[in-house]
């Protein structure tokens, strides 16, 4: 299992150009550790043959109820109006300069 140390805290704090306190980078230190060592249990598991899911609570149907809203437009059309300002537009498309030759 990985085990990260808190110069390799440092270290991917400053790859994200993230400030991170004095005073947090042993919270944060056993944070990650604690991600890693959930990971490592994750790959313990042995999943051959299990299908993967394309949605899980295909596999809770019966008893879970989708709150799913109707598919319908709810907002007015505006687009003419939202263009105006816009420097260029032809047949209700924005027109950019051309970036690559």
């Amino acid at each position: 299992m990985t085990r990260l140390s808190l110069s390799d805290v440092l270290h991917i704090a400053r790859l994200s150009q993230l400030e991170i306190h004095d005073s947090l980078l042993q919270k944060n230190l056993d944070q990650l550790n604690d991600i890693f060592s959930l990971v490592g249990q994750m790959r313990a598991i042995d999943t051959a043959g299990v299908e993967p899911l394309s949605y899980p609570v295909v596999l809770f149907k019966d008893e879970v109820s989708l709150r799913l809203r109707d598919d319908q437009v709810t907002e007015a059309d505006n687009h003419v109006e939202y263009q105006q300002s816009a420097p260029a537009v032809k047949d209700g498309l924005y027109l950019v300069p051309r970036v690559i030759e």
